[in-house]
């Protein structure tokens, strides 16, 4: 068991997106599943025998995922970035977590449980830390300019093309 494990608020769709996001990613998993029994699903307000929480794993990180009604809701506070070696990893990440989302700037999206996502490009984060300032500068200006990034304009903005 890991020691840090992100606990994600659903109101009932927990089990919906769970399945969803281990389609997504290879090396992924549901694990256990606990269900409401009679008292705690009349204090929640959900069907008895429902999904309360859900256990998945996505790339060897674990999640929990619960249903526990409308109370809160995601906000772009908090995010999963997913670090892309390249622009076809990018493609199919940003394509398939934006799907009945929403596309945000820079690399950001939501996806259809309002939960937020950055599809990264790894070569970004090595530009954006150069140690020449206009290089960094106008991959900085590039990104700021994209939803969905796009490796080779990056690169070709580093190089001041």
């Amino acid at each position: 068991m890991q020691k840090i494990t992100p606990f994600l608020w659903f109101d009932d769709k927990a089990e919906e997106a769970a399945n969803f996001y281990v389609s997504i990613f290879k090396n992924s998993k549901i694990g256990d599943i606990a269900r409401y029994d009679e008292a705690g699903a009349k204090a929640a307000g959900r069907p008895k025998g429902s999904v309360m929480v859900i256990e998945f794993q996505l790339e060897g990180q674990e999640f929990v995922g619960l249903n526990g009604g409308p109370h809160f809701k995601f906000t772009e506070a908090v995010s999963f970035v997913v670090n892309c070696e390249t622009q076809q990893e990018v493609d199919a990440f940003w394509e398939k977590l934006s799907e009945g989302g929403e596309e945000g700037q820079c690399g950001w999206l939501k996806d259809k449980y309002g939960l937020s996502w950055q599809i990264v490009p790894t070569v970004l984060i090595k530009m954006l830390k150069d140690k020449d300032p206009q290089k960094a500068k106008r991959v900085m200006e590039a990104m700021l300019q994209m939803k969905k990034l796009d490796i080779q304009t990056l690169k070709q903005a580093y190089e001041g093309q």
